[in-house]
């Protein structure tokens, strides 16, 4: 019910953006076509640059951890004590909100979604073809926490630093003062990471922090003529980005040879489970037209 809520004012802006051209055309269709300066069948059709805001949230997203205990890229296994038991039995959350499983879990952070693109729309009667190019940041987070019977906790954020992306786009325009359409195509991001542990007595070491990634993208909109050089518009996009390089290399550090990192060899790495990093972002768009 909280997703459906966020998204509300921006379908409710879309429609309040289309109803535009179309009371223009009702209350005062006589003078537009008289004025040679908002001419409709030259809307959407060749180069284009835009700015748009907005927020994002993460997808549903898994706040678990797995384990590699002997170093072999097989992420498959527990972590035990010396007595064989599971060491991370008290299980796992998102964003902590104290030391223990017990205290409670807080949710992932929403973020401002902002960024800028140059494109080129094709138009051929009321259909739309073109293709884009962007840059964006989305600066919500992705929360991943750890319990053991140390006790201890251990946490992993995610986040989108950057990404640029490559889309094409197709869409219907009924009379050329409004666009609805569909977006989708790859996208390369750096996803940032920022790990914390409770734990003092191992050795902690963030692998591949940083890496850029690959991913796709998909989403649709409207987009208004107010003249024929200004649009505005609401769009919304879903990200998905293969997030698997980055790993933590837990060592030694001060821990007795019984700690149950150590166990299998000398060392664990550990790292999110759920390997896809996904975003949702819901913008406003404002774009100038050549």
């Amino acid at each position: 019910m909280r997703f459906q809520t966020r998204f509300a004012w921006p379908l409710a802006a879309s429609v309040a953006l289309v109803s535009v051209p179309a009371l223009a055309q009702d209350g005062s269709s006589d003078a537009m076509e008289s004025t040679s300066s908002y001419d409709r069948d030259s809307h959407f059709n060749g180069i284009y640059v835009q700015g748009f805001g907005g927020f994002g949230v993460n997808g549903a997203n898994g706040n678990t951890f797995e384990f590699d205990t002997d170093r072999n890229g097989s992420y498959n296994e527990q972590v035990t004590t010396v007595g064989g038991a599971n060491a991370f039995s008290p299980g796992f959350c998102n964003g902590a909100k104290g030391p223990s499983r017990t205290a409670g879990c807080a949710p992932d952070k929403a973020g401002a979604e902002y960024g800028a693109r140059i494109g080129f729309d094709a138009r051929s009667s009321n259909i739309v073809f073109g293709g884009l190019i962007e840059g964006s940041r989305n600066d919500s987070i992705d929360r991943s926490t750890a319990f053991s019977t140390t006790p201890a906790f251990y946490k992993i954020a995610r986040s989108v630093d950057y990404a640029v992306s490559a889309r094409g786009r197709v869409g219907f325009t009924p009379g050329g003062g409004a666009l609805f359409y569909g977006t989708g195509g790859i996208s390369y991001a750096k996803i940032d990471h920022d790990f914390s542990t409770s734990n003092g007595a191992n050795s902690f070491n963030e692998v591949n922090d940083g890496d850029m990634v690959w991913g796709w993208q998909a989403g649709g909109g409207t987009e208004v003529m107010l003249t024929d050089k200004l649009s505005l518009g609401v769009e919304y996009l879903y990200s998905r980005y293969k997030d698997d390089k980055y790993n933590i290399a837990v060592g030694p550090g001060t821990a007795p040879a019984t700690n149950p990192f150590l166990l299998n060899g000398g060392g664990t790495n550990m790292r999110i489970q759920d390997k896809y990093f996904d975003t949702h972002a819901v913008r406003a768009v404002v774009g100038l037209r050549f």
